[in-house]
């Protein structure tokens, strides 16, 4: 009987290991020369109970998020991700990340004097096997307060966007912004896979379409 016990528990024990997200090494090992891991969350972004990953990595005039799928416990390096996107080569500061009910936030602050700090939202799409952009909120303005601003707010899934003008009030230590013009309309459904997902500012052109 102790027998059985001490396979059993060292069973456990494996299948607990088995079901831990690889670390920043693991990670940083499949990386190419120059490559470097800016930011990393593990979540459960298909439903079956095990941590997937969702990762930046960091190069030469070059930075991209990835996700990766879990297969009892295991993420398999040899395939290509689930989903890839081509963020800004040089954010003003590293992107942060979550996930919630199997939707994959991310959000990433670009730019230079005029900033624009983007949040997107991916879920999988079981069907297609692939991430999708459902949900996309973006602030443009200016870190110096030189100029009025924008803010938009687009569900991908109905096609109801919300746009504001942030109004430009006062002036040096005395600056700030007053949200007004504000704006209801729906735009035709469309789908953006995480790879074709618009960044940044872009994301102002791409609600108007």
């Amino acid at each position: 009987m102790r027998g059985i016990i001490v396979v059993a528990l060292s069973l456990a024990a494996n299948g607990t290991q088995a079901m831990q997200p690889p670390g920043d090494a693991q990670i940083k090992a499949d990386l190419s020369r120059g490559e470097e891991l800016e930011t990393r969350i593990a979540g459960d972004l298909n439903s079956d109970g095990v941590d997937d990953i969702a990762y930046i990595v960091r190069g030469d005039d070059k930075r991209t998020l990835r996700v990766r799928l879990a297969d009892k416990g295991k993420i398999d390096f040899g395939h290509a991700p689930l989903g890839m996107l081509d963020l800004d080569a040089y954010p003003l500061g590293a992107a942060e990340m979550l996930v919630a009910k199997g939707v994959l936030v991310v959000k990433d602050l670009t730019g230079g004097t005029t900033a624009t700090m983007a949040t997107y939202r991916f879920r999988l799409d079981p069907e297609a096997g692939r991430m999708k952009l459902i949900g996309l909120d973006a602030t443009m303005y200016s870190r110096t307060f030189a100029h009025d601003g924008s803010e938009l707010s687009w569900n991908l899934l109905t096609g109801d966007v919300i746009t504001s003008t942030l109004k430009l009030s006062g002036s040096g230590e005395n600056a700030s912004y007053q949200k007004t013009g504000l704006k209801r309309f729906r735009r035709p459904i469309r789908v953006y896979w995480m790879e074709d997902a618009p960044i940044g500012d872009d994301a102002f052109g791409a609600a108007a379409k």
